[in-house]
Formats: structure tokens, sequence, C-alpha cells
């Protein structure tokens, strides 16, 4: 983002917690009707352009927020629509990519509100394990082709009754409104909900599965490095032949048997 809409989204979110503080149970409602308001703008090119139009003052903007949306959505939501799109964007695009987030952020806020926060970072991250290492359902749920709701419909199939149900919320956002891979948006928002409860996320790619008592050793080695607690997503991958690798944001820790000879190769070059 620039830098317009860079202010435009710290102001956005400023009226995201404002809108939620105080509020019992209005998180999830808010996430799930700021997805609605999305979904919405995506159909409607004109309506979405005239809501970031910056030749037209904020105020005219938020007018024609209400006029759309007033009556439709829960005062906490329309107050968040209104400062949005009330500020100076860049590029259209910004303004709906940040309503995603507060959605996302919404209903995370809603999950840690319930005690569920860990249930659905894990989850998360897992479907985006299954779906990298199921071709064939990557394939469907990523077919631009295919109506968003036979898309709903088949991650419904899988996971009702199998996940919480913010996670089923926050995965059908993913597959219907698809910007980049599918796992690594389930990824991204595993790292959002690690990063409410202020702990840095690992990824860690081993040869073999690890124990519980091995991650918690690797945990607790990284949370001594980074000096914050750290949330280790383990993904099994037999052509590292043993050892692990580790990515922690730009910092990469390879201890793998494959990554030591690949050193070996270049020193003998």
């Amino acid at each position: 983002m620039y830098a317009a809409s860079r202010e435009a989204s710290a102001r956005s979110r400023e009226a995201l917690r404002a809108a939620l503080t105080g509020s019992n149970g209005v998180a999830a409602t808010t996430g799930s009707e700021l997805f609605a308001v999305v979904a919405v703008l995506d159909d409607q090119r004109s309506l979405r352009v005239a809501l970031a139009d910056v030749s037209v003052q904020g105020s005219a903007r938020a007018e024609l927020s209400e006029r759309v949306f007033g009556g439709k959505v829960s005062p906490a939501t329309q107050a968040v629509l209104t400062t949005a799109v009330a500020q100076d964007w860049s590029r259209t695009a910004d303004l709906v990519d940040t309503l995603v987030l507060l959605g996302q952020e919404a209903l995370l806020e809603s999950a840690a509100d319930s005690g569920r926060l860990d249930a659905v970072e894990d989850e998360l991250f897992r479907l985006g394990r299954i779906v990298s290492d199921n071709p064939d359902l990557e394939q469907a749920l990523s077919d631009r082709a295919k109506p968003a709701s036979a898309k709903r419909e088949l991650l419904a199939g899988l996971l009702t009754g199998k996940v919480e149900p913010i996670t089923l919320t926050l995965a059908e956002q993913v597959v219907t409104r698809q910007r980049g891979g599918i796992d690594t948006s389930f990824d991204e928002l595993a790292d959002l909900a690690a990063g409410r409860r202020d702990q840095i996320v690992a990824h860690a790619h081993a040869a073999i599965a690890l124990t519980t008592q091995q991650r918690e050793r690797l945990a607790a080695s990284l949370g001594r490095i980074y000096g914050k607690p750290v949330t280790v997503h383990v993904q099994v991958d037999p052509s590292l032949l043993s050892g692990l690798v580790v990515r922690v944001g730009d910092d990469v820790i390879d201890g793998s048997a494959i990554g030591r000879l690949e050193r070996l190769r270049r020193e003998l070059a």
C-alpha cells in the first residue's frame, strides 16, 4: 500500500476497535457482515469505485455507504464501513482488501472472546496443509469457473461439525474470494490468529513427524532466540531426508540433510 492507503487502513482499524470495545457478542456479526459487504463490492464495480473515489468528498462517500447498507447491517458494521469509505485510498482495491482484513480480525476477536482462538488457528493451518497435499481438492476450490455457492457447499460438506464455525466462515471467504494460493491464504490467516496472541509463528518442514516433546523444545529454543513466545506449525516433507527447515518471517534455519548436502556442494564448487 502507498502512504495514503496505509493511513486510511490504520484509521479503519481504529474504527473497528472502537466498534467492538465494550460491545459483547458483536464481533462475529461484524466480521460476517463485513464479508457480505465485500461480496457486494466485488460484484458491483460502479459502487466499489464510487466509494473510493477521492475526487468526491469523504463525507459524501460515507453518506452513499449509509444509503446502500444502512439498515442492512448492524450499527457496529456500519460505523466501521462509514469510517473506511470516508478515507482517501490510493487504490480502490486497498479499500476492499482492508475491509476483508477487518472482517477477519473481527471474527478472530470473536474466537478470542470465546476462548477458541487457539483451536481456530490450528484448524486454519491444518486446512492449508490438507489443501496443499490434495491437488484435486485444491483445483476444485481454486476453479474460477466454479460458482461460489458450489465452493461453499463443498467446504461445508468437508468441514461442518468438524471445525469451529468461525473457521468455516473464514475458509468460505477465502475460497469464494480467491486472491493467490488457497493454502497460502490459510497460512496467512493462521499467522494473523497467532499475532493476536502476541506470538511469533514458525513454519517447520520436517523429514518425519515431530513428537509433542520435540515441538515444545523447538518452540522453546526459538522463543529464546526471538525473545517472544513462538507457535510452531509443522509440515512433514520426506524429501528433506532428515532434520528440518524452519522459517520465521524472512529468517530460514536449514538443518535438513538435503540442506547440508547443498551447502557441501557449493563449498566443493
